[in-house]
């Protein structure tokens, strides 16, 4: 039996996820104090996670393919995006990025204002502020949207296929791993895989839930 979906599914959304806390923190801090704009600017955010899948890989294709405006760039590098492991992190980061974001966001608007005023005003920096007072603070919100952005790059299937294709061994994960098994009428390779990938979320899931818990009986 061949296992690389797997390991290929984990690496994918681990960078993916990784990449995408950085990302979603900052936008999610950036609107959050925002004075004017602010829906434009969330919309823009929020998009990749209405478009659908073959959608927002059809932008991707786009922006990176050959003659994309970021593939024309690194073509004089030698540096391909299309049918590679690094098209597929990056369809993931595009898909779960909004959840990170829209989830780290909600949990800093749950923080009391008057704690930012009186950092401020005993001369804590925006930088002390942000890691110091608001990430500890939003924690349980902050790791639930990992959850969830890593969920959510696992499993993801339409923007990879379009972006990075479906190639045994290099750009396979565990869903389109399901897709071709289907396709070539392997049911039993189909089964294993959906079975894997149901009880990684799961487990997600229950980790998410006791965070939150385990929040509010601090709180």
């Amino acid at each position: 039996m061949d296992f690389r979906p797997f390991t290929i599914s984990v690496q994918v959304a681990f960078l993916a996820t990784c990449v995408t806390f950085l990302l979603g923190l900052a936008a999610a801090n950036f609107v959050y104090k925002m004075k004017r704009g602010k829906g434009v600017i969330d919309t823009i955010f929020t998009l990749p996670m209405i478009l659908p899948p073959t959608v927002a890989g059809f932008f991707l294709l786009l922006t990176f393919g050959r003659n994309g405006f970021i593939g024309r760039l690194l073509e004089p590098f030698g540096v391909s995006v299309v049918f590679s492991l690094s098209g597929a992190v990056i369809a993931s980061i595009f898909v779960s990025f909004p959840l990170m974001y829209r989830t780290a966001r909600g949990a800093f608007e749950q923080i009391d204002p008057n704690i930012i005023h009186a950092a401020e005003t005993l001369g804590f920096s925006k930088f002390k502020i942000f890691w110091l007072i608001k990430v500890p603070m939003a924690k349980a919100g902050i790791l639930a949207g990992t959850v969830l952005a890593f969920a959510r790059a696992l499993g993801e299937f339409g923007a990879t296929i379009m972006l990075a294709g479906n190639i045994p061994g290099r750009t396979q994960t565990m869903s389109i791993a399901v897709f071709s098994a289907v396709s070539a009428g392997n049911r039993d390779v189909a089964y294993m895989w959906v079975a894997i990938l149901s009880m990684m979320s799961f487990v997600m899931i229950m980790l998410m839930n006791r965070w939150g818990a385990g929040d509010k009986k601090s709180g």
